[in-house]
């Protein structure tokens, strides 16, 4: 029997996972991170979704009450605030668009929560997300879930081997339905509870409101020019309310319909274009990170997904030089079609082609401007 540390939000996801690691025989010590302030009660947001809400931690308490599993409340905002939200917030000032789930992953739920189950002699984290981990001679590899609609391996890419070594993720062999009905059959009440799909630190006021807030620099006016030729088109009131590929909300008059196209945090101007003006045949990424080997100079043959649910498009990734944040190596990923150029601070995740596997990815670099000179 192992001593097994559940990370329980609330949701039902993570409710069965406490409860299958349970009947496997293994201790479960049921962990709630407190990551943000909490609705009235310390100066916090009001949503009753939010994953660190007094409403979900009750929930969390129940299922770990009904299954009979010690269950705690940890507070670890200041480790939330440096690991994710800073980080978060660093990218909108560098005009990227970061993916705080993704970071969250890594330097929270299978970082500082790995190290405090260590310090309770827990040998294993599980989550309720939806994947699997196999292992092939001495790698750790990252399976996608049973359930490929929910499957969350996207949001996982950047785990280390330590990390995966030590990660549980018991419903990644379910469906959704299959989740829902076993919680059911369990008498546990989150097992209808709806999911929440928002920035868990994002109030109803949404984002563009939070980053008014936070950093107020990110709205100062600035030009909005044609991609094409440099035109002036007229004035935006930060670059923090845009976002790449972007159509409505311009605030421009133009004879065709124009898309953004490029933010320049350094002149603080806006670049706008035809919807053509957004493909790119291939992107830098930085900070990768590779669960098998990492690509060589000839290349990697696989297919990226560049949004969470986008569709994994055939791609070849190439080493690049350099070394990013913690010694992680540079790529370029170069795409068999053109595609639509997300926006930098995205994550870009390679699979095998049956999509069984997630072989690793990295983060779409500032330096992918779709703009030669600026």
């Amino acid at each position: 029997m192992a001593r097994v540390v559940v990370g329980m939000s609330g949701g039902v996801d993570s409710s069965l996972s406490a409860a299958l690691v349970r009947e496997a025989g293994h201790e479960v010590v049921g962990i709630t991170l407190k990551l943000w302030p909490c609705a009235e009660v310390d100066g916090g947001f009001v949503r009753d979704d939010a994953c660190c809400s007094p409403t979900e931690t009750m929930d969390a308490r129940a299922v770990a009450l009904r299954t009979g599993v010690k269950h705690y409340v940890v507070d670890h905002e200041a480790e939330f605030r440096r690991g994710v939200v800073a980080n978060f917030l660093d990218g909108y000032r560098r005009g990227e668009i970061p993916n705080p789930c993704v970071r969250c992953n890594e330097t929270v739920k299978f970082g500082s929560l790995w190290d405090h189950a260590q310090q309770l002699g827990a040998e294993r984290v599980a989550t309720g997300h939806y994947a699997r981990v196999a292992q092939a001679f001495d790698r750790h590899l990252l399976r996608c879930a049973v359930d490929r609609v929910k499957d969350q391996t996207y949001f996982l890419f950047s785990l280390t081997q330590e990390q995966l070594a030590h990660a549980e993720f018991p419903v990644g062999h379910l469906t959704k339905e299959a989740v829902r009905e076993q919680s059911r059959a369990r008498g546990l009440s989150t097992a209808d509870k709806h999911e929440s799909q928002d920035i868990c630190f994002i109030g109803s006021d949404g984002i563009s409101a939070f980053l008014r807030r936070e950093i107020p620099e990110a709205f100062s006016p600035g030009e909005v020019r044609l991609a094409a030729d440099g035109r002036r088109l007229g004035e935006h009131l930060g670059l923090g309310a845009f976002t790449i590929g972007q159509r409505k909300g311009l605030g421009i008059a133009w004879h065709e319909t124009l898309f953004v196209v490029d933010l320049d945090p350094a002149t603080n101007t806006v670049w706008l274009g035809p919807r053509e003006a957004l493909l790119v045949s291939e992107l830098p990424l930085r900070d990768c990170t590779w669960h098998v080997h990492p690509p060589t100079a000839n290349g990697l043959a696989c297919k990226v997904r560049l949004r969470h649910r986008g569709v994994p498009v055939p791609a070849i990734i190439v080493s690049r030089p350099g070394l990013g944040r913690e010694g992680k190596p540079n790529a370029v990923v170069r795409f068999a079609t053109p595609q639509q150029r997300p926006s930098a601070g995205q994550a870009c995740v390679a699979y095998d082609d049956a999509i069984e596997h997630c072989l690793g990815g990295g983060w779409i670099d500032s330096k992918s401007s779709a703009l030669p000179g600026i």
